[in-house]
Formats: structure tokens, sequence, C-alpha cells
């Protein structure tokens, strides 16, 4: 539960890491290419640096946002999953079966910890997009995988404004045997968008929103 889970979406990472006992094997972290873009090399500043006490557990990997592993082993998650709400698989975050967003760059980086896991990507999209809010019915579910049901209640946390939009979700997952708390956060800054998912047995807000101002202050110094 508390080793990083390759994954961009909430409800993927949530469904694939926390309800099931056996988690899915991060692929081997992907070296740039020779002659990496302009823009995949600006992204890759844009991610944290190691926080204190962690290690890198996958990454940094570059490329199209629908290419990347992690974006893929997500999608594959989702199609395993039975939902009470399918829909809820990819709310609020961004939809990598578009293909504007699939062909975006992107850069993905996720940390652990015996406490936890950070995972990060920031994308660099076509045109400024925000994701819409979670539907309220994804507020509150549940989902099944690999006969394991797991229990999702989703609360929006009032952090404080980030970039030209920002938001910020606490995540309760309850199974069987495995409970985590999946702290999201999400900002725009021009047509760049920061993705962060910070899993653990207790995820606090606090704690939460000083990595959202860390990622922003990146962010805001990736030039267009």
């Amino acid at each position: 539960m508390h080793k990083a889970i390759p994954g961009i979406f909430l409800s993927t990472l949530v469904i694939a890491g926390c309800s099931s006992a056996e988690e899915p094997a991060s692929p081997a972290a992907s070296a740039p290419p020779a002659q990496s873009s302009a823009a995949s090399a600006k992204l890759r500043a844009a991610l944290l640096p190691v926080p204190k006490g962690m290690s890198v557990a996958y990454g940094p990997e570059l490329g199209e946002f629908g290419m990347l592993k992690s974006t893929q082993q997500g999608l594959e998650a989702v199609r395993k999953a039975r939902a009470q709400h399918p829909e809820c698989a990819g709310a609020a975050q961004l939809d990598a079966a578009k293909p504007d967003v699939a062909k975006s760059p992107a850069a993905v980086v996720a940390f652990s910890a015996a406490r936890g896991s950070i995972t990060q990507a920031v994308v660099s999209l076509p045109k400024a997009t925000f994701p819409e809010p979670l539907p309220k019915q994804c507020a509150d579910y549940t989902a099944d995988v690999g006969g394991a049901k797991v229990t999702y209640r989703t609360k929006t946390l009032d952090m404080p404004a980030k970039g030209d939009q920002s938001r910020a979700y606490l995540t309760t997952a309850a199974g069987d045997k495995n409970n985590a708390q999946i702290g999201s956060v999400m900002i725009r800054r021009g047509t760049l968008i920061m993705s962060m998912l910070v899993v653990g047995q207790r995820v606090k807000p606090q704690g939460l929103y000083e990595l959202a101002n860390l990622a922003d202050q990146s962010l805001a110094r990736v030039k267009p």
C-alpha cells in the first residue's frame, strides 16, 4: 500500500493500489531520449526535488502523456475495475483518452518512503484547460477489483488558491484488508497542468498544502 503506485488518476490509484492485496509492479525508471524536446526538458525542471526522507521510486519519465507507462497502467486499471459509478474513474482528472491531451508533452516522477508515496505529473497542454470538479455522485461510491470491494469517500479541501486555477481533494479508501488516504492536488498555470497524489495511512491537509506550494513554485519557474 505504501509503495509508489504508477498512475496519474486519483481514482485509478485508489482502485489499483488500495483495493487489492497485491500492488501492480512499478515500471522501471525511464531514461529520457537522447534528444529530448525542449518542452520535455522544461517539464522535467518543474518536477519536485526528492522530499526529505524519501527516495525516487519511479522516473522521471518524459514523453507524450498518453504514451507514458504510468498513464498506460492507470488506464488499464480503470478498464479492469467495476465501479458503482464508472464515470468516477477519471473524474476531476486529465482525460488521457482525448487525443490532444494524450499527445501533450509530460513528465512524471514518484517518490516513496515507509510512511507513503508521492506521485507527480506535469503536462503541457495545447490550450489552457482545467478538469471539471468532482461530480456529486463520485463523493461516495464503491468499486470491485479482483473480487475486493472498496468504498471511496472524497471531500473537497479548502486549499489556498494556487496558480491560475487549483483544486485539492482528500479521499479515504476503505477495503476488507487495506485502508488508505489519498490527497490530490491539481494546479494550472497557463497551459501547464500539475497533478500530484499523496498516499498514506493518514494524509494531513496542511502537509498537502505545503507540497502544493513547492510544486506551484516550481511550475511558476517554467517559461512558456
